[in-house]
């Protein structure tokens, strides 16, 4: 078990020096920036690392348990699960807050407007496309925004 102060060592470090401490540890880069998390996972870690991990038959008990569990998981970046449904069978599933295709949507921003064309499978903004209104959002003021809200697009829309 890792002693208090060692504990309290990795309460003082930044989230960056936490996520590398987990990739030393695991070998593989955590996609979590929760710090609590990370000091979660990395004092089981090492716990591991000294007395052992589980026990043969605690790994079948926990797979056993595991088959009828309703855990959420997120996927890393770029995995597709398996049961996730072929892209033809949501072709023409949009977000209904979208207004149709080719709708310019006019944004002013510090004095300069900007025209966004809403396409198929993303949106145009000064000939660069972008796949989500959050992401250009963002391009448009340097911080984070809820794309639908820069927009304008989150109130009632006439019918």
């Amino acid at each position: 078990m890792m002693k208090a102060s060692e504990v309290d060592e990795l309460r003082k470090l930044p989230i960056g020096e936490l996520r590398k401490r987990f990739l030393a540890l695991f070998g593989e880069a955590s996609t979590s920036r929760n710090k609590v998390y990370l000091m979660k996972r990395i004092v089981y870690g090492e716990q591991e690392r000294k007395y052992g991990g589980l026990t043969e038959r605690a790994r079948e008990q926990a797979a056993k348990l595991a088959e009828q569990a309703p855990i959420r998981r997120r996927f890393p970046a770029g995995m597709v699960p398996v049961e996730a449904p072929e892209a033809k069978e949501v072709e023409g599933l949009r977000d209904p807050r979208l207004p149709p295709l080719g709708t310019v949507l006019r944004r002013t921003f510090r004095g300069v407007e900007h025209l966004v064309t809403v396409l198929e499978d993303g949106f145009l903004h000064e000939g660069e496309k972008y796949t989500s209104l959050s992401v250009l959002a963002r391009v448009i003021t340097g911080t984070r925004w809820n794309g639908f809200g820069f927009f304008g697009l989150l109130g009632k829309r006439a019918a």
